[in-house]
C-alpha cells in the first residue's frame, strides 16, 4: 500500500479534533467548548479554520474524537464575531 501524505486541511482537522478531545477530556464531559479556548489550546485553530474544517472535514474530526472515545454532539457557528460552540460527550 503506497503511503498517502495528509493534505494541509486534513492535518487541520486532525489537530481540531485532538485539541477538542483535550479540553473535554480536562473538564469533562458533556463539554461546551467555545472558540476562545480552542485558541487557548491550539493557536493556529483561527475560527476561520474552525469553521472551515468543520464543514469540509467534519469527518476526520469526528473520527479523531471517536479514537479518544468521544463524540461530536452539536456544533453552532453564530457567524463572524458572534461565536461558535461544541459540545461534546462521551461515545455511547
Amino acid at each position: 500500500m503506497a503511503f498517502k501524505p495528509k493534505s494541509a486541511a486534513e492535518t487541520k482537522a486532525k489537530d481540531l479534533g485532538l485539541a477538542l478531545a483535550r479540553i473535554a477530556e480536562g473538564d469533562g464531559t458533556p463539554a461546551n467548548i467555545g472558540v476562545d479556548q480552542l485558541r487557548r489550546v491550539s493557536p493556529r485553530l483561527t475560527p476561520l479554520a474552525v469553521g472551515q474544517m468543520v464543514r469540509k472535514e467534519r469527518g476526520i474530526v469526528e473520527a479523531t474524537l471517536a479514537e479518544r472515545g468521544l463524540a461530536l454532539v452539536d456544533y453552532a457557528d453564530q457567524g463572524p464575531g458572534r461565536g461558535m460552540e461544541f459540545v461534546i460527550d462521551a461515545a455511547g
